[in-house]
């Protein structure tokens, strides 16, 4: 009987490079209070968000991810058609089908590239590292674009008190390649389907042809809450210990931006040490669930809050309930 031949990639697989893009309209808390009955202060003190960014009507995922991944590519050396796959995180892209990486990879000129969406909300991005990294070392691909996009503003109802101040829009993109020593940690992920109602729209498309209102976000937010704090730090933990380094051996700590007060509690659970730099995007960006930590990354990189090299633990979790942690190197 004939035997099979299995493909073998490279030993190891890291992060390239990293970008982002975020739409021109900065939207300030003050812009947001009369329709919840809210104030800035009390935004600040239960998000730490001042301000969030807003995609305008006309611009969608793919508008957005186009300009961070063509950077991306650029920052790694490579050009469009060296990337052979793309894999886009989001849970906004506008139509059913095609995938937005297909789109995409039209838009910046990989056309031949393989092209997956994945639909795992603010986990998307740290799924995204784990499956490039896999299909690196497995031989199916070399150079792969992982996205996280949102346009979360399109599907936020602006007078629900428990989301209508969290989310904000923008896409970050990195390329992931080939290494000859170990970049990425192993993955921890997982979900606590169970607990799927606790972030999800309130009404399907069948709902909306039926004559029901667009579908909206909602989110339990206290059950969220504990949920991020009480079960994801072990989570994170975990990374580390798989990635066999200890917490001080951190220069990053770079969590989904859900909420400030869930990143501090986290890095308190975690004891983290006062060296390891925290991102804060949110304060600024707002949460914008697939794209944040690519975001976040970038920002700390580009504002030079952490160095090139130096190793960071990514933690992703929401929708699903689903999560993602790994160690990686900073590109």
């Amino acid at each position: 009987m004939a035997s099979l031949t299995a493909s073998k990639g490279a030993e190891h697989a890291r992060i390239l490079s990293v970008a982002a893009h975020r739409p021109e309209r900065v939207v300030m808390n003050d812009e947001l209070v009369e329709a919840i009955d809210s104030s800035d202060t009390w935004i600040r003190e239960r998000s730490g968000i001042i301000s969030r960014r807003f995609a305008a009507p006309d611009e969608t995922v793919i508008d957005l991810s186009a300009p961070a991944a063509l950077q991306a590519i650029e920052r790694a050396g490579l050009t469009p058609a060296d990337i052979d796959t793309i894999l886009v995180a989001t849970i906004t892209h506008e139509l059913q089908t095609p995938s937005a990486a297909s789109i995409l990879a039209h838009r910046i000129d990989a056309d031949r590239a393989v092209t997956m969406d994945l639909n795992t909300a603010c986990a998307g991005f740290a799924y995204g590292i784990s499956l490039a990294s896999d299909m690196i070392r497995g031989g199916s691909a070399r150079n792969v674009l992982v996205v996280g996009a949102e346009t979360m503003s399109k599907i936020i109802d602006p007078t629900d008190r428990g989301t209508a101040f969290i989310f904000g829009d923008g896409a970050g993109a990195a390329v992931i390649g080939p290494s000859s020593t170990p970049a990425i940690g192993p993955t921890i992920w997982g979900s606590d389907a169970g607990q799927w109602e606790a972030i999800r729209s309130n009404s399907s498309w069948s709902d909306f042809r039926d004559g029901a209102a667009w579908p909206t976000l909602r989110m339990a937010g206290p059950k969220v809450f504990r949920w991020a704090i009480w079960e994801m730090s072990p989570v994170a933990q975990k990374a580390v210990d798989a990635a066999g380094i200890e917490i001080g051996d951190l220069a990053a700590f770079i969590p989904h931006q859900a909420n400030m007060r869930i990143i501090d509690q986290m890095a308190k659970q975690l004891r983290l040490p006062e060296h390891v730099a925290i991102a804060r995007d949110i304060a600024e960006s707002g949460n914008t669930s697939a794209a944040s930590i690519p975001m976040a990354m970038a920002r700390m990189l580009d504002e030079g809050q952490v160095a090139s090299g130096g190793l960071a633990l990514l933690i992703g979790f929401g929708a699903g309930l689903s999560y993602a942690a790994q160690v990686v190197e900073l590109p």
